[in-house]
């Protein structure tokens, strides 16, 4: 069948994929074992077009849907086309081939045929509980290498022509701690996977092959001219900002805008570190994709057109672009940081624009141990939320995920004492001062669990711990993220970012995380808003005399 090059039918065929991703995404959440991907949605669905550039993508994470065509594409850098067959599928989680992120996020990606031709690929990520490691739930502070994170799994493929290789998933599932976590998980992502091919297919059967592939070809196209129009509404010029960081180290990123490029340069930055603090260099082009989409055309469905104009340029060997078998486990803190840096430094050339300083932070809690009723060993695995920062004219949102973090859920009181070993005692708004400003910063929250038995583990790692939330126009800084561990003997310890803190029956980890900066001096808070925020408990009345001289 000849291709109809027909707008309207362009069109259907674009949201038919927006459809069947969002349906690949809903199977995988129903079926996923782990409260991570059902609950918190620390997952994405995608489809890429033949050779792996994104078409369509669900909901979830922003960092995660960016992860799929990179995937995609190093599967087929692995394999050649010969050796892929109908009913093939394929498993991925390391960086260094194509698993972008750390070990514990695995790509499952499986080819989409009409006849014998590839037309397209279903893909989606999600974070797996435990993929072996030194420590539970493999991400530990200490590690040095990729090797003590967990199980690499190279751009392999799990499922031959339709047959499992049965094998390999026996040397997935034996080295977890939570094997029948890892096997529901697995299932829940080849399920979704396969919906995919099938709606695909069908598409493709309805309108021609070919038809069906200009269509995709022709949205990329329109991507990149919605990307190329927004260019052209931004200030012109080069812009530069570095940043310290928790650790010491300097981050610095210098940003080019042109009529048609954006040009990100990261080379004069540190060496890659000894530690779980790195990023691959596919990871940080997610984070400029995500930047550029900010500034550019935020609403329009991001695909491999919308990111044509990046220029991304790196140094092999430094935090940016490491050297295998560099260690990743925390590598969201590191492209959330730079993130972070990519805006304030856009800031300078568009700052009625861009918001204060927000909690920037996944802020990833690890606790495990012996489930106190069943004795079966637990890991809960959580993102925590915390308060955005303000912007002319519109105070900052409270208790969300950050930036990067993107459309995701906090666990529910209720789930996390059902399938963990843990009670929750409370889980409110940050009660501690900062981030006033003429319009404030959002709060963060205040999280205490308990522990229920002995011998349980505590892994954080937080940024934005020591380098506040930078107030912006006179506006105060944020407070800061961390984890206070409070034992029954009254004693309390402060962590930011700590491996195998040892807890027992009766220890609260109360998390608190950051209030987002204000803009502009809190002298110049309207009286209603004032009034306002004693009302919703965001002030007290010693608060408010204090920082903005407001008397009820």
């Amino acid at each position: 069948m000849a291709a109809i090059h027909d707008p309207v039918t362009f069109e259907i065929i674009q949201n038919s994929l927006a459809a069947v991703s969002d349906e690949m995404f809903a199977a995988m959440r129903k079926t996923a074992m782990s409260a991570i991907i059902y609950e918190v949605l620390d997952m994405g669905t995608g489809i890429t077009d033949a050779v792996g550039e994104i078409a369509s993508s669900g909901a979830g994470i922003p960092a995660f849907v960016g992860v799929l065509d990179k995937s995609v594409k190093a599967i087929l850098k692995r394999h050649p086309l010969e050796s892929i067959k109908p009913g093939d599928l394929f498993a991925t989680n390391d960086p260094f081939y194509g698993g972008v992120t750390h070990l514990n996020d695995v790509i499952l990606a499986m080819p989409v045929f009409a006849g014998d031709t590839i037309i397209a690929w279903t893909a989606n990520i999600a974070h797996w509980n435990d993929m072996g490691g030194m420590v539970p739930g493999g991400m530990s502070t200490d590690a040095y290498e990729l090797f003590q994170e967990g199980l690499r799994l190279p751009a392999v493929k799990l499922i031959s022509e339709g047959v499992p290789n049965q094998a390999l998933m026996d040397v997935m599932v034996v080295n977890s701690r939570l094997p029948d976590f890892l096997k529901g998980d697995m299932w829940a992502g080849i399920a979704a996977a396969r919906l995919g091919d099938r709606r695909l297919k069908e598409l493709a059967t309805k309108y021609g092959r070919d038809t069906f592939i200009a269509a995709m070809a022709n949205f990329m196209d329109y991507g990149e001219q919605r990307t190329l129009a927004g260019l052209r509404a931004l200030p012109k010029g080069t812009y530069s900002f570095a940043e310290e960081q928790d650790d010491g180290l300097i981050y610095k990123v210098s940003i080019e805008i042109t009529e048609d490029k954006f040009i990100v340069d990261l080379t004069d930055n540190p060496d890659q570190v000894k530690g779980p603090t790195n990023a691959s260099v596919d990871g940080v082009m997610i984070a400029a994709q995500m930047a550029l989409k900010a500034v550019t055309d935020p609403s329009l469905t991001a695909n491999g057109g919308t990111f044509r104009p990046i220029v991304l340029k790196t140094r092999h060997g430094s935090v940016f672009d490491p050297k295998e078998p560099a260690a990743h486990g925390f590598y969201y803190e590191v492209e959330m940081r730079v993130f972070d840096v990519m805006l304030r430094c856009l800031a300078q050339a568009m700052p009625d624009h861009m918001a204060a300083g927000h909690f920037a932070s996944i802020c990833g809690t690890v606790i495990g141990g012996p489930h106190p009723d069943t004795g079966r060993f637990f890991t809960i695995v959580e993102p925590q939320m915390g308060g955005w920062g303000a912007r002319k004219g519109r105070d900052g949102n409270s208790a969300i995920f950050s930036g990067f973090h993107g459309e995701t859920f906090n666990c529910p009181a209720e789930i996390a004492e059902a399938r963990y070993g843990l009670d929750v005692r409370c889980l409110e708004l940050n009660p501690l001062p900062g981030g006033e400003g003429q319009w404030r910063g959002g709060r963060g929250i205040r999280l205490d669990y308990v522990a229920r038995a002995d011998n349980n583990f505590l892994t954080v790692g937080y940024s934005r711990a020591r380098i506040l939330p930078w107030g912006v126009a006179g506006g105060r800084d944020g407070t800061g993220n961390y984890v206070e561990v409070i034992r029954t003997s009254g004693e309390v310890t402060k962590h930011a970012f700590a491996t195998g803190v040892v807890l027992n029956t009766g220890d609260v980890v109360r998390v608190q995380t950051s209030c987002g900066a204000g803009y502009g001096p809190p002298s110049e808070r309207a009286p209603e808003s004032i009034r306002a925020d004693l009302l919703d408990g965001y002030l007290t009345p010693e608060r408010a005399e204090e920082v903005y001289g407001f008397k009820p």
